[in-house]
C-alpha cells in the first residue's frame, strides 16, 4: 500500500451480505475462489502441442513443486470448474478444499477460518473446518455419525458453492455452448479418463463463470502469438514516444479504452492499431485469468421473504447469497515479457518432469505399412 499516494478507495466488505442479513443468528460464510484460466489455448501460434492438451494451472503445479512454492500437487483443474458439469465442478471444488493453496479461502463472519498456511508443509485442518460448518448443515448430523457426518457436511457445502456459481439472473438458465468440445478436457485432470467425460456441457449464459470465461477468451493468440505484437508496439513507442497517450497504453480505462479494444482491425494488417488492440485484449484476459470470485451466503430465516434470485436451495436448507468478482486491477504491459519467459519455463519443465514424448519428433525407423525384414545374427 502506498501511504503517500494522497488518496484511497473505500470498497465493500464482500465477506458480508449486503444489505445486512439479520434473519438468522449464524454469521454469513464466504468462500473465495481464484478459478484461474478455464480453457486450453486454441491459437495456431502455439509452439508446444502439450499446451493444447494440458491446462496452464496443471502444468504450473509441477513447476511450483520443483521450486518449493508448494510441497504437494493440487488435483484441482480449472477446466473441470468451468465445464458446467455439476459432477466435474463438484470434484474440482472438493480438490480445492483438500489442497487450497492460494486458490481457496473461507471466511466466517468476516474472519478467515480456512486457507493454506504460510508454511507449505502444514496441511490445512479439515476437521477444524467441519466444526465451523456444522451449525449451517446441522440436518446432516442426524443422518450420519463421525466420518460420514463430515463427508455429508462437505458435500452440502460443495453443492451450495456449485449452485451459486451456476446461478443466473435469467430464470430460463440458457446455456452458453462451448466453441470446441476437444478443449473442455485437460489430460492432467483426474477426470480425464473418467466416464463423466462423456456428454456435452455448458455454462448458463449469465452465470459468473461464463462471464469470466468470455473475458479470458479474449486471449485468442496465446502468449506465443501475442509476444511478437508486443515487441512491435514497444519498437513503435521507442520511435514515437508521444503516441503512448493516444494509444491508451496506460489507460485511462474508460469507455474510449473499451471502444479501442472492440474496434481494432480483425486481421493483422501490420498496423500498430492491430498490435495495440491485441495487447490490450491480452491484458484484459490476463486480469480475468487472475481474478477471484467471492461467494457469500447465510441461512434464511423461516419468516424471511426474499427475491427468488437471491436464494439458493441445493439441499434441505435455504440460503440467501451474493456472488462478486474482485482483483480486477488491469495487468500492466511490462508484465508481458515476464509472462512469455515464465510460460516457456513452465511448459519445458512440465515436459521434462512428466517424461512425455508428445513433442518429440516421431521416429522414421518403422512407419505404418512399411515392409521390414527381421534378421537373426549368431551370438
Amino acid at each position: 500500500m502506498d501511504t503517500f499516494s494522497g488518496c484511497g478507495l473505500c470498497l465493500p466488505n464482500l465477506t458480508q451480505l449486503s444489505p445486512c442479513h439479520f434473519g438468522d443468528h449464524r454469521p454469513p460464510l464466504c468462500v473465495e475462489i481464484k478459478p484461474k484460466c478455464g480453457f486450453l489455448p486454441f491459437s495456431r501460434y502455439v509452439t508446444k502441442e502439450c499446451k493444447r492438451k494440458v491446462c496452464r494451472f496443471c502444468m504450473h503445479q509441477h513447476f511450483k513443486l520443483a521450486n518449493g512454492k508448494w510441497n504437494r500437487l493440487s488435483r484441482y483443474c480449472p477446466l473441470d470448474l468451468f465445464s458446467g458439469s455439476k459432477q466435474r465442478m463438484y470434484v474440482a471444488i472438493k480438490h480445492l478444499l483438500e489442497e487450497p493453496q492460494n486458490n481457496l479461502k473461507i471466511f466466517k463472519g468476516g474472519e478467515l477460518i480456512y486457507s493454506c498456511n504460510d508454511d507449505a508443509k502444514q496441511q490445512p485442518d479439515l476437521n477444524e473446518l467441519v466444526q465451523h460448518l456444522r451449525p449451517y448443515f446441522h440436518h446432516c448430523i442426524s443422518l450420519y455419525n463421525g466420518h460420514q457426518s463430515s463427508k455429508a457436511i462437505f458435500s452440502e457445502l460443495i453443492q451450495l458453492i456449485c449452485s451459486a456459481l451456476l446461478s443466473s439472473g435469467d430464470s430460463k438458465r440458457s446455456v452458453e455452448p462451448r466453441k470446441a468440445e476437444s478443449r473442455q478436457f485437460c489430460e492432467a485432470s483426474p477426470l480425464h479418463r473418467d466416464p463423466l467425460r462423456s456428454g456435452s456441457h455448458g455454462l448458463p449464459r449469465d452465470c459468473v463463470l461464463s462471464k469470466i470465461l468470455q473475458v479470458q477468451m479474449l486471449d485468442n493468440l496465446d502468449i506465443d502469438g501475442l509476444y511478437p505484437l508486443y515487441k512491435r508496439v514497444e519498437q513503435y513507442l521507442e520511435e514515437f514516444p508521444k503516441e503512448r497517450n493516444r494509444l491508451q497504453i496506460d489507460g485511462p480505462y474508460d469507455e474510449s479504452f473499451l471502444e479501442k479494444v472492440k474496434t481494432y482491425p480483425s486481421e493483422d494488417d501490420g498496423s500498430i492499431e492491430y498490435a495495440v488492440g491485441k495487447v490490450l485484449q491480452y491484458r484484459i484476459a490476463m486480469t480475468a485469468k487472475d481474478c477471484s470470485v467471492m461467494i457469500t451466503f447465510a441461512p434464511c430465516g423461516q419468516d424471511e421473504k426474499l427475491q427468488p434470485n437471491l436464494v439458493i436451495q441445493p439441499a434441505k436448507h435455504c440460503f440467501t447469497y451474493s456472488v462478486s468478482i474482485l482483483d480486477l486491477d488491469p495487468k500492466p504491459s511490462d508484465s508481458i515479457p515476464h509472462q512469455y519467459k515464465l510460460d516457456s519455463k513452465i511448459v519445458n519443465y512440465y515436459l521434462r518432469s512428466t517424461n512425455t514424448s508428445q513433442d518429440r519428433p516421431s521416429s522414421n525407423l518403422y512407419k505404418e505399412h512399411q515392409e521390414c525384414m527381421l534378421l537373426f545374427h549368431p551370438v
